[in-house]
């Protein structure tokens, strides 16, 4: 992805499954709402074949996520972003799953729990692919930890507490997909806009029952 005067960007197809995600959970008309009110109401092309922007700068992405707090509060806000990032996974798998190597038989075929291990590492560098942001994964004993470096959903913002509430959906719902539809605790432990070096996920390795 290109930089310019450190100004970081998503490709359009990360920004698309963002946008069809929110569609889903709050209809068309709402998401355009979140848009208008945010002035990113050129991301609306995003989703059409008709000129789309070239790359979708870090700040048009982060204003999203405001644009809900300040519509519908931030508990309402941060509600919507997690339902929107469960959806978003979904038309991921369809977008670039195949080129992460996640939606072919052998991988299907895996136990869960190596499902959740190999299926996380190949999400982690297909996402990094599509922007500027580094992710990656680290293994602990009881945990994987989903670390993210220039994350584009709060560049920019600066809060009291981690604000990345789309991501921790995008992740709960990967993990329900490939954890034979077990719910796998996921809590953003670190955040850039609260000061961190990089945002932190901490992923349960055991599911609750």
């Amino acid at each position: 992805m290109r930089m310019h005067k450190l100004t970081y960007y998503c490709s359009n197809q990360l920004g698309r499954i963002i946008l069809q995600g929110m569609q889903e959970v709050m209809g068309v008309r709402s998401v355009d709402a979140v848009l208008s009110q945010a002035d990113l109401s050129l991301l609306k092309n995003v989703c059409s074949p008709q000129d789309p922007p070239a790359q979708i700068p870090y700040q048009q992405i982060s204003g999203i996520q405001s644009s809900l707090e300040r519509m519908y509060g931030r508990r309402g806000g941060q509600g919507l972003a997690v339902r929107s990032g469960r959806a978003s996974f979904r038309y991921g798998l369809r977008e670039f799953g195949e080129q992460a190597g996640i939606t072919n038989l052998d991988f299907r075929l895996l136990p869960p729990r190596t499902k959740v291990q190999i299926g996380a590492r190949a999400l982690a560098q297909a996402l990094s692919q599509l922007s500027d942001q580094k992710v990656r994964v680290e293994e602990q004993e009881r945990t994987y930890q989903w670390i993210v470096e220039r994350c584009p959903l709060c560049w920019g913002r600066h809060a009291d507490v981690p604000v990345c509430h789309l991501s921790v959906g995008f992740l709960q719902e990967f993990l329900y997909w490939a954890g034979a539809g077990k719910y796998y605790p996921v809590v953003e432990t670190e955040c850039s806009a609260a000061g961190a070096t990089a945002c932190v996920f901490s992923i349960d390795k055991l599911a609750l029952d």
